[in-house]
C-alpha cells in the first residue's frame, strides 16, 4: 500500500514539474539551451570541422541533411518530433576560430551562436547558445520535457568522439562573415 502511494506522489509531483515547464515555454514563447564540452583537438581543428556543415549529418542524431547553397545560407532537413522538416538559415558572423552565429530565414523560428575557446594547444572548449521558439503541442513537450537540450548534449558528445576520432578536420573555411 504504502509503494502505491509513493508511486502516485512521484507520478503527480512529475506531472506538475511538466506542467509548470509547459506553462514557462508558452508564456515566454523562446527557450534557450546553453551547453558545452571540452574536444581533445587544436581549436583551429575544431573551428574547421563545425565549418563543414554538409557533414552535420554524421554527429547530430536527428538532422537528416545540411547543404550549403552559400558561403552564408544553409538548407536542413531533419526529423523533428517525428516529423521531418526543412527550413533555411543564414550565418549572421563568423570568426575563424572564436565564434560561428546564425538566424532561421525560413521555418521555426531560431538563433544561435557556437564559441570556441582554446584551453590549451590541445584542448578546445565549444560553448553553444540556441534560441528557439517551440511550436505546435509536441515541440512545447519535448521542450518541457528538455528534449532539444539533451539532443544537443548528445550532438556534442558525438560531434567530440568524430573529432577525436579522426584525429584531424575533414575540411574547413577560413572566410569572415559580419553581420549586415
Amino acid at each position: 500500500m504504502l509503494g502505491k502511494i509513493a508511486t502516485i506522489a512521484a507520478v503527480a509531483a512529475g506531472g506538475m514539474i511538466l506542467s509548470k515547464q509547459l506553462r514557462k515555454s508558452r508564456e515566454s514563447g523562446k527557450t534557450t539551451i546553453e551547453e558545452s564540452i571540452e574536444v581533445n583537438v587544436p581549436v583551429s581543428a575544431t573551428y574547421n570541422q563545425w565549418t563543414q556543415f554538409e557533414d552535420f549529418p554524421k554527429f547530430m542524431k536527428d538532422v537528416c541533411e545540411v547543404r550549403q547553397l552559400d558561403d552564408t545560407h544553409l538548407h536542413w532537413r531533419a526529423e523533428i518530433a517525428g516529423k521531418e522538416e526543412e527550413w533555411d538559415a543564414e550565418i549572421t558572423e563568423q570568426i575563424p576560430d572564436q565564434r560561428i552565429a546564425w538566424r532561421s530565414t525560413s521555418g521555426a523560428e531560431h538563433t544561435g551562436v557556437v564559441t570556441f575557446h582554446k584551453i590549451s594547444d590541445s584542448t578546445t572548449r565549444i560553448m553553444v547558445q540556441i534560441d528557439y521558439s517551440p511550436k505546435g503541442f509536441m515541440e512545447g513537450l519535448g521542450d518541457a520535457l528538455e528534449a532539444v537540450k539533451m539532443q544537443v548534449r548528445g550532438d556534442l558528445q558525438r560531434f567530440k568522439e568524430f573529432l577525436e576520432t579522426r584525429g584531424s578536420e575533414t575540411g574547413g573555411w577560413r572566410g569572415s562573415v559580419a553581420q549586415h
